[in-house]
């Protein structure tokens, strides 16, 4: 001025950097729109993922508490020969004498007795459907559950009647248990009174035909020995019944005997998927690495373009600093667009397959909250360069280019 004073130059409050910093994105919305389209995916690929995941565990740690981690499985390995080794006929019973097992029940294969649907079906057309003598209180040591008709007891258990797996009664073509429904199996025909559900703890169940165990003995000749026993030990002391259960199953030959937890199968299963889940989160990080470099395309041609407009607020006053705000503001307000929406899109591609697949929705709060934030912090770099680059613009120079 005339008389040495010097003006300043306005200060801008937080609204007026946003309103400023949205001109770009409104004057340019489908550019804008796609821009943020890819960060977008980006982020809803890694929000479906984690959600899915989170919500599959959820689904496993429910199932676990339903069915009890507590169950351990006792079967016949194989002897110093090579040979299939076999359980004594007592391994029920002394496993029974472990003062923390609650529960003991088994299931003898019986071997060569092939189970049909009818005579005309040719032998060799097993459908992997093999037959169990079974004890009567199998169901509730392994935590079956009916799908059709009803379970085997003292009575049925001593007659021609079956009990099918969930795959089994399926390949038979067998929907629903019935007094008129039979089965061939080992060549005599068998009542099938009951079919099952699937049994999470129990997969061989799924493929069999389940007799009473006097049955077993009476119509197909099988030997007594058991080559599977369940045993359900109080939770504390699952370890420690473990650890002795091979022994008291088989003292003469204890390292021929084979124990195993089946939760930990599931367990197994659930890490497998993280490893997947590990992968799709990479290819969604790459997806959101293509999207920031997407917003900084975007906001290197909006700085060619609105060379008019920078010189033009320069030139009334604008200093560096503001010009460099207006469009770093820009930049983030394009990223957490696509952020928002991205997160909103993940959540509810999870909450759609979680329900289709039955299994409580679980959203981490942290992948939403992060992936915003990580969209933010892609905004910041992508929008660097470009925000230097138009502050270092003269107001001449600008609106001599234009």
């Amino acid at each position: 001025m005339a008389d040495g004073t010097v003006l300043q130059p306005a200060r801008m409050w937080p609204r007026d950097v946003v309103r400023v910093g949205a001109v770009g994105l409104r004057t340019r919305p489908m550019r804008a729109f796609l821009s943020a389209l890819g960060i977008a995916i980006g982020i809803a690929a890694m929000v479906a993922v984690v959600g899915v995941s989170s919500s599959s565990q959820a689904e496993l740690n429910r199932a676990l508490d339903a069915l009890g981690t507590n169950l351990l499985t006792v079967a016949p390995g194989s002897t110093m020969t090579g040979e299939a080794a076999q359980l004594p006929l007592e391994a029920e019973a002394m496993v029974e004498r472990i003062a923390p097992v609650r529960e003991v029940s088994a299931i003898g294969l019986l071997d060569g007795v092939g189970v049909y649907r009818t005579r005309e079906i040719p032998e060799s057309d097993t459908k992997g459907i093999a037959a169990y003598a079974t004890r009567t209180d199998l169901r509730d040591a392994v935590g079956a559950e009916l799908a059709s008709g009803a379970w085997l007891n003292d009575a049925t258990g001593s007659y021609p009647a079956t009990v099918l797996g969930a795959k089994a009664a399926e390949r038979l073509g067998i929907g629903r248990a019935g007094p008129d429904v039979q089965v061939l199996i080992g060549g005599e025909y068998f009542t099938v009174i009951g079919t099952l559900k699937p049994a999470e703890l129990a997969p061989e169940l799924d493929t069999a035909a389940l007799v009473g165990w006097p049955a077993a003995r009476s119509e197909l000749g099988f030997d007594g020995h058991a080559t599977t026993v369940y045993t359900r030990s109080r939770d504390a002391a699952v370890e420690d019944v473990r650890s002795v259960l091979g022994s008291t199953a088989n003292p003469e030959a204890p390292n021929e005997v084979e124990v195993s937890r089946p939760s930990d199968a599931l367990a197994a299963q659930q890490a497998a998927g993280e490893a997947f889940t590990g992968l799709l989160l990479g290819v969604g990080a790459v997806a959101l690495l293509v999207g920031g470099v997407g917003v900084a395309n975007t906001m290197v041609i909006s700085v060619l373009e609105r060379r008019a407009e920078i010189g033009l607020r320069r030139s009334l006053g604008a200093t560096r600093g503001q010009v460099r705000t207006q469009f770093l503001t820009e930049s983030l307000l394009l990223s957490a667009l696509g952020g928002l929406g991205g997160a909103l899109i993940g959540s509810l591609i999870t909450s759609i397959y979680a329900l289709y697949q039955g299994w409580p929705v679980v959203i981490p709060l942290w992948a939403v909250g992060g992936g915003i934030l990580a969209t933010l912090l892609i905004g910041a770099v992508a929008g660097l360069y470009p925000a230097i680059r138009a502050s270092r613009l003269s107001p001449t120079e600008a609106l001599a280019g234009s």
